[in-house]
């Protein structure tokens, strides 16, 4: 998902994050609340419950609410979406106008029945341009009322309908760390993969017209001067460009793979903000239409005279990101099984989803049951913070037909480990293999050099971009340079970099990683618990 798409799924991001806002509604108010629980009501204090948040110290007052006063509840009055204030008050709008934000809303009254829609709008309002973010404690603080009733049972039927996908992931970051490492085995080589190969390369930029689907497809070709090896497509993620993994194509191409990168349609480019629906992102047959982009490109450059020799569009390697990563793992053979995605649709609640359950969701649309997008010169497939929930059902990756390198960010917000990543693996044929970051976010995996941080900074959700992730981009180098190798003479040579020995060398303290080609039992123990398996 790139930077401006990142922006336009702020509600997802929201929706996800409205615990915090439940909760809030059912722990304080600018000076006063009323907690009702059956007949019993209780008038505390902002400071008691403030006190309660930053320490965990239950007042007197608080104390008959200990029941529901839980680490989950300190966790969400305490956690704050970070937003910049120019930007929030079209955000916050937007997010309220759509069906998804009238939704909450309703949900919010009934949790708080002495509020209207305008005081919650405007403290919500308030809040994210003067704290520049929104927190439970800020957002009530900007309520424009002293006193607020909170129904204890009505915020607690509705935080658990909430999907907490992403705070799941948050608390269990330190549980995948431990029970994700492997033993250290002190890895040593020869060589280091992540460093730049010496073939000289050449750029350029061409538009491929599709026209039956009329379709404009700008790509970059990266031309190593000796080729090697299968083609490598990249695919990045929801309205995001072509050079979001640019270090990524530099990279392979140095060492002697032809490489191409390709900007997929905006589907903004006739949509304004004041028409955009939560429900309506992303255009149905999108889902359809990027994985048919890739093989539109491969058919091209086959056809064209002008790259014979210096491009072997008969095999392929897809790298994709976020919603470029579903693309590749459905070209790979994964079956689309949208009867199985419109069953977890229908019944999950519009606030239980995440950002890209709702690109996802814009599936149940298309006609039929199965769709089987696979395209037999596709060899290998490396899927970064891929979306996949439930797109695949619960047997559509299993029929993947090339090996898998899957990453996966703890603090991914947009698409978050547990359900997009972590359950879907345990789907995938082998070979396949498991690379995750402990703290990366969605969007760390960009080109450091070509990525907006300024941009990032502009989302709900605070991304880590910059030096701090150069640890991730080091291991993304070198495993996918090991990966492809797989499908040249010199395979068994870069065979070791595929493991949690290589990966696990590259981490920092500050940026723990972790590679698996099975997941352990305590994390599908994990799974189980969460009734993800």
């Amino acid at each position: 998902m790139g930077s401006t798409g990142w922006r336009r799924w702020s509600l997802g991001v929201l929706v996800s994050g409205a615990i915090g806002l439940t909760w809030g509604s059912a722990a304080q108010a600018a000076e006063q609340l009323t907690l009702r629980f059956g007949p019993f009501e209780q008038v505390v204090s902002v400071a008691e419950v403030e006190a309660y948040a930053k320490t965990g110290k239950v007042s007197s007052n608080l104390q008959f609410f200990s029941v529901v006063l839980t680490s989950e509840t300190r966790r969400a009055l305490t956690t704050k979406l970070e937003m910049d204030p120019q930007v929030s008050g079209q955000v916050v709008g937007d997010l309220l106008k759509s069906p998804a934000g009238q939704q909450l809303m309703r949900n919010l009254q009934s949790a708080a029945p002495g509020l209207t829609a305008e005081a919650i709008q405007a403290g919500v309002t308030i809040a994210a341009k003067q704290f520049g973010g929104l927190d439970a404690i800020g957002v009530l603080k900007a309520i424009p009322q002293k006193n607020i009733t909170i129904d204890i049972s009505e915020a607690a039927a509705l935080g658990s309908k909430l999907n907490l996908t992403y705070w799941q992931s948050q608390a269990t970051s330190t549980l995948l760390q431990r029970s994700l490492a492997v033993e250290k085995t002190n890895f040593s080589a020869p060589f280091d993969p992540s460093l730049p190969g010496k073939v000289n390369v050449s750029q350029q930029t061409l538009v491929l017209t599709d026209s039956r689907r009329q379709r404009s497809l700008p790509v970059d070709l990266y031309l190593p001067e000796t080729v090697q090896g299968p083609i490598v497509v990249i695919s990045p993620g929801f309205e995001s460009s072509k050079q979001f993994l640019t270090y990524v194509a530099q990279h392979l191409a140095s060492h002697g793979f032809s490489v191409v990168a390709i900007d997929h349609p905006s589907v903004f480019q006739n949509q304004t903000r004041t028409t955009l629906n939560p429900e309506k992102l992303l255009p149905p047959q999108e889902l359809l239409d990027r994985p048919k982009d890739i093989v539109f490109v491969l058919d091209e450059l086959a056809k064209r005279t002008e790259f014979s020799g210096k491009v072997n569009a008969q095999k392929a390697i897809v790298i994709g990101h976020s919603l470029g990563g579903y693309g590749a793992l459905a070209l790979a053979g994964g079956e689309i099984q949208l009867d199985e995605l419109r069953q977890f649709c229908q019944k999950s609640k519009i606030i239980q989803r995440t950002p890209a359950d709702w690109l996802q969701c814009s599936g149940t649309e298309l006609s039929g049951n199965r769709i089987s997008l696979r395209d037999n010169r596709v060899v290998g497939t490396i899927a970064l913070n891929p979306a996949v929930g439930k797109i695949f059902g619960k047997s559509g990756l299993s029929q993947v037909k090339t090996p898998t390198v899957m990453l996966a960010s703890t603090d991914d917000s947009l698409t978050p480990p547990l359900t997009q990543q972590l359950q879907p693996f345990m789907q995938l044929p082998t070979p396949k293999y498991l690379m995750t970051a402990i703290g990366a976010t969605h969007l760390s995996v960009s080109d450091r050099e070509r990525f907006q941080v300024g941009t990032a900074a502009r989302t709900l959700v605070k991304e880590k971009v910059g030096a701090e992730v150069d640890p991730l981009r080091r291991a993304v180098l070198g495993v996918s340079l090991a990966f492809v190798k797989q499908q040249t003479p010199e395979a068994e040579k870069y065979k070791p970099f595929l493991s949690a020995g290589y990966v696990q060398s590259i981490a920092t303290p500050g940026m723990p990683l972790r590679m698996n080609s099975e997941l352990p039992m305590g994390v599908t123990r994990l799974l189980k618990l969460a009734g993800m398996v």
